[in-house]
């Protein structure tokens, strides 16, 4: 793994317009970030990156199957009762699932990934990494800056169209509809990008916006014209959902939902101890425990403090001797909480460096590569693309 300077092309503000690429730039600084690239060897990348993703999805599967057996663990992951029979039987009846982001600090002198977190539902930088990162590097090459044997860990396009396309007999002639909040123009991005993809797979498809989702006399999801939702993708957490007015109607009319039900308990930062518990020693995996029990002599007083529900690094709170030396505001400090093996991110030219391994399906499909100034990844943390180049 090296980080490698180098000039933005003339023209990528106006590539990135062209394209739709709205938030190539947040509050007037910059998201997208081509003044550098990440190249990895392609050895690194399928031993070091690809395989770990892959086995570590597989445990997490694993883990579901045992989560949705045992209501201490579904208590313990906060899963509210009202909801343990939707989220078991989504499990138990084998509810397909389409994509899913790991994050990983890699470091490159023992060329070591470990596992940091799972944003197993509801994971942005989808965009950017399976499609505007690729044309980076096909009009670098084009251009003769970047030789034509250069790679990239990129099939999440062709993935995501296979994985939409396997759910034709499932909707049949419906219309799989797309959903986010309003106002959050990076969501809005995925999910017209989400939409692009499956309309490439020969799907019909429609768009709501999440406030404007109705429930009909039959307890039927609606959209703001008052037609029926037969299926949906909602870029929107599922602890969330629960709360909503629409949530008591979850599993209980024939809307097909995705993520599935089930992606509520790995969407939650308490499979980490429950991973770790499983599967303790795990090279990929770090020391954790929930944070009301009474940590192994593995942590040590250096770990970093995360909300069982969190999202681009809120509220999480990173010590280092017993003080802490970092901490991410927040709307997520009344959920339980878990304390993982501080493991620091890789620093570059002054930036901490994190690694995005993304799932389709159950495949290992693509990397992003987030900078911080900040030992917090955000969301506003610059995204930088990379290569594979040996």
């Amino acid at each position: 793994m090296e980080r490698v300077a180098i000039a933005p092309r003339d023209d990528w503000e106006q590539t990135a317009e062209q394209l739709g690429f709205r938030f190539a730039s947040i509050d007037g600084d910059v998201y997208w970030d081509e003044s550098a690239y990440y190249r990895f060897s392609l050895n690194a990348v399928e031993q070091e990156i690809e395989e770990p993703t892959e086995e570590i999805h597989q445990m997490c599967l694993d883990l579901v199957d045992r989560v949705v057996r045992s209501e201490a663990m579904l208590t313990r992951l906060q899963v509210p009762e009202t909801y343990w029979d939707l989220v078991c039987n989504s499990w138990k009846n084998g509810d397909p699932h389409l994509y899913g982001r790991m994050d990983f600090s890699f470091d490159p002198q023992s060329g070591r990934a470990k596992f940091l977190e799972y944003n197993a539902q509801t994971p942005t930088s989808l965009y950017e990494t399976a499609y505007f990162q690729w044309v980076w590097l096909d009009q670098l090459i084009e251009r003769g800056i970047l030789p034509g044997s250069t790679d990239q860990f990129n099939s999440l396009q062709e993935k995501l169209v296979g994985v939409l396309n396997q759910q034709m007999p499932r909707l049949g002639r419906n219309p799989l509809y797309f959903a986010c909040c309003k106002d959050t123009e990076e969501d809005l991005g995925t999910v017209d990008y989400f939409r692009s993809c499956a309309v490439a797979a020969g799907l019909t498809t429609g768009f709501s916006y999440v406030e404007d989702i109705g429930i009909d006399e039959q307890g039927r999801f609606t959209d703001i014209n008052d037609m029926t939702i037969p299926a949906i993708f909602m870029l929107y957490p599922l602890e969330f959902m629960f709360e909503e007015k629409f949530g008591p109607y979850l599993g209980k009319n024939d809307t097909l939902l995705y993520e599935p039900s089930w992606k509520a308990i790995l969407s939650n930062k308490g499979i980490l101890p429950l991973l770790w518990e499983q599967h303790k020693g795990h090279p990929n995996l770090l020391p954790s425990y929930f944070a009301d029990q009474i940590p192994g002599d593995d942590i040590g007083h250096s770990f970093v403090h995360k909300p069982i529900f969190s999202r681009e690094g809120a509220n999480i709170s990173v010590m280092e001797n017993g003080e802490e030396v970092a901490y991410a505001e927040g709307p997520y400090d009344d959920s339980g909480f878990i304390i993982q093996k501080t493991h620091p991110l890789p620093v570059f030219a002054g930036n901490h460096t994190l690694i995005g391994s993304w799932v389709v399906g159950d495949k290992a499909a693509g990397m992003s590569i987030r900078e911080d100034d900040s030992i917090i990844t955000r969301d506003t943390s610059r995204f930088v693309p990379h290569v594979i180049m040996d």
